[in-house]
């Protein structure tokens, strides 16, 4: 079958395409034929051996994708030909794939594969940065990074469906607009965030920081926040740098910064992901939660789909497809 693979540390640029071999279902997976599968930017860390979670070459890239189910122990909750998304440690990108039955997820009839393949990381990060790390309330607002990401537009559309007033910082004309159509009730330029927030706000400042991007916007985010009580979730660094906190400012204002680590329970705890994906249904059914899908890719241009989202360059998700 064909996948995506690894052969060395060389950034997106080194990526193939290759034949490689079929997995083979264990006890306790799913197999699944693979008609869609999300980018997100662990994969382009991955490229560099640059993730937390380091892989020896050579691999099959990949983190989330959604098809159809093949085969499935008898215990699982799956059967042949139902239409599923996934979440794995790593082999997303490849034609058929062997999931962890825990981390396989019933895909509703109102989504597309190239939607679903787009939910599982983002949404789920997100669903979990707002829940259990952020405590994020009805009536809270929101500011939210990088907003014409994925993170970005997954943190949009499920604080508001949550109930939040939500505030999105754009760099461009035109991240602004698509930041407006994924759901942000008003918009902030990336260059003088700190002085819109604070006028939007009454200069009470902001809730909840969701921060993907890290750098140099880190210390204005933390000033976006309100006294008592603001947080500040640290979801990644897509700008390369990895920012500090003078913590002096977290003691005279009484705010925190959280750290946003979701694949360290989605992997070792089984019922963890299938309890969250349980409570977005509903949002996603109702279509509150709809992943923007900018680009498709063959897995031949998976490379180009890479220095994508490297170069920051993709408005929502990128996926791939099997198919040439």
């Amino acid at each position: 079958m064909r996948a995506v693979r690894v052969d060395g540390f060389d950034g997106p640029a080194g990526v193939v395409c290759a034949e490689v071999a079929a997995p083979e279902a264990g006890a306790d997976e799913v197999l699944i034929e693979v008609r869609a599968a999300g980018v997100a930017y662990p994969d382009v860390l991955h490229t560099r051996g640059a993730y937390q979670e380091r892989h020896d070459p050579p691999f099959v890239l990949g983190g989330e994708c959604a098809g159809v189910v093949l085969a499935a122990p008898a215990s699982s909750s799956h059967r042949p030909g139902d239409r599923v998304a996934a979440v794995l440690p790593i082999g997303a990108f490849a034609e058929v794939v062997a999931a962890p039955e825990h981390l396989v997820l019933p895909l509703p009839d109102s989504l597309s594969f190239d939607e679903g393949a787009c939910l599982p990381i983002n949404y789920l990060t997100v669903h979990f940065a707002l829940g259990e790390r952020g405590g994020l309330r009805p009536g809270e607002t929101v500011l939210v990074q990088g907003a014409a990401g994925g993170i970005g537009t997954a943190t949009i559309q499920l604080a508001a469906a949550l109930g939040a007033r939500v505030l999105a910082v754009t760099s461009t004309p035109e991240k602004a607009a698509f930041a407006r159509k994924a759901g942000a009730h008003e918009v902030v330029d990336a260059a003088a965030f700190r002085a819109e927030v604070a006028e939007l706000t009454g200069g009470r400042g902001v809730d909840v920081v969701v921060d993907p991007v890290g750098g140099d916007r880190f210390t204005d985010s933390l000033r976006c926040l309100r006294s008592r009580g603001g947080r500040l979730l640290v979801v990644g660094f897509t700008a390369g740098a990895i920012p500090t906190v003078t913590v002096n400012r977290l003691l005279l204002s009484n705010t925190d910064v959280r750290g946003v680590g979701w694949g360290m329970p989605a992997f070792a705890e089984p019922g963890f992901v299938a309890a969250q994906w349980r409570e977005l249904t509903p949002h996603l059914r109702a279509g509150a939660l709809s992943p923007p899908v900018s680009a498709v890719y063959p897995f031949a241009r998976a490379a180009d789909a890479l220095a994508a989202v490297d170069g920051r360059r993709v408005l929502g998700k990128v996926v791939l497809h099997p198919g040439s």
